[in-house]
């Protein structure tokens, strides 16, 4: 559907700011991405207003899962004089997206004009949307921990690969030590089962409750499914092309939980990129 510089914005009637959730995970291959186009296609199906940055700087995953090619980025914003309405696209699916570009934009490397305008123009995405999903990166780079810090809410996605588990734990144990968040949801994905979820998570949790002080909630699992690599192979989430599936059940479940646990008042695109700038200053 490609950008919207002629196209007329969507507009958020409610006061409250969007809500910020930082996508993240110990490591590459997880199919954090994945998961998060998915749950922003559900939540639209729902009549949320949804938009993803791609922060995975470099990656562009979201872009090529909702089968975009964006025509400017965040350095374009940032360097070129755009306006946020030309950076923002919007995909088939009714997802909007800010992509991160090429990795040329480095934040944590940001003059003051440039982060003055960061913090001063994205605000406006608080009348725009009602979830804004952070894609990061994988790992504990200082780019990662920005985002993860600065946003309100922390997913962790994980497999039942131990070598995940060794990575996720190891993010987990740094936001920990940092008092970054002391409330950390997690999903499983591509797990065999149900039962080998939960044994993953449990394991994740029974070592987090023994030694670092944070408390994790288990948001759900998805399974491991053929779909999903045949979806990515056509470019579609595999929630519209196959809604059946064990793992677009396994989506709408991971966002039923989270939209009970949904804060009466969130803090907003404004605040997550005004505490964003002050981490990397």
């Amino acid at each position: 559907m490609g950008s919207l510089r002629d196209k007329t914005m969507p507009y958020k009637t409610a006061p409250l700011g969007a809500r910020v959730i930082a996508i993240t995970s110990g490591k590459g291959g997880v199919g954090k991405s994945n998961l998060v186009v998915n749950v922003a296609v559900e939540l639209v199906r729902r009549g949320h207003r949804v938009a993803i940055f791609d922060a995975d700087l470099g990656m562009a995953n979201a872009e090529v899962i909702l089968g975009l090619v964006p025509r400017y980025t965040l350095y374009d914003y940032l360097f070129n004089n755009k306006e946020i309405k030309d950076i923002l696209e919007v995909s088939p699916q009714g997802v909007y997206l800010i992509s991160g570009g090429s990795g040329s934009v480095e934040l944590a490397n940001l003059d003051l004009s440039a982060r003055k305008r960061l913090n001063d123009g994205l605000q406006e995405l608080d009348r725009l949307f009602d979830f804004v999903l952070v894609d990061t990166g994988a790992g504990i780079s200082k780019t990662v921990l920005g985002f993860v810090a600065a946003a309100e809410e922390v997913l962790v996605v994980l497999t039942p690969e131990p070598t995940s588990l060794t990575d996720a734990y190891g993010l987990i144990k740094v936001l920990s030590k940092y008092h970054v968040h002391d409330q950390i949801m997690v999903v499983v994905n591509r797990a065999g089962n149900e039962k080998e979820a939960r044994k993953t998570y449990q394991t994740m949790e029974t070592t987090a409750k023994r030694f670092l002080q944070v408390q994790l909630t288990y948001l759900g699992f998805i399974p491991d499914d053929n779909t999903v690599v045949q979806a990515v192979k056509r470019q579609q989430p595999f929630i519209l092309m196959a809604p059946g599936s064990v793992a677009s059940q396994g989506v709408i479940r991971i966002v039923n939980k989270l939209l009970l646990g949904q804060e009466e008042e969130p803090r907003g695109i404004h605040s997550f990129f005004g505490k964003l700038m002050r981490l990397f200053g």
